[in-house]
């Protein structure tokens, strides 16, 4: 459901968007998208002073809360 959606977002931002992996664990109230992008694109997700993710987060609570849900966005190393 959300996993689209950001996948679509973070590949328009990364330079190697063929290595971008996102998998999605869904809960009964809560959805954890979990991120993977290439080392060299990390800096980009993260964005300064973590700018970039807490927007990208925001997006997904947003979309969460329309389905009455909670999302949590985890970035993997």
């Amino acid at each position: 459901m959300f996993k689209e959606l950001i996948e679509k977002i973070v590949k328009a931002i990364v330079d190697t968007p063929e290595k971008v992996e996102v998998t999605e664990v869904v809960g009964e109230k809560t959805v954890v998208v979990e991120l993977k992008v290439a080392k060299e694109d990390l800096g980009k997700i993260i964005g300064k002073e973590g700018r970039t993710a807490r927007a990208i987060r925001t997006v997904l609570a947003a979309a969460a809360a329309k389905h009455n849900k909670r999302a949590v966005l985890e970035i993997l190393e």
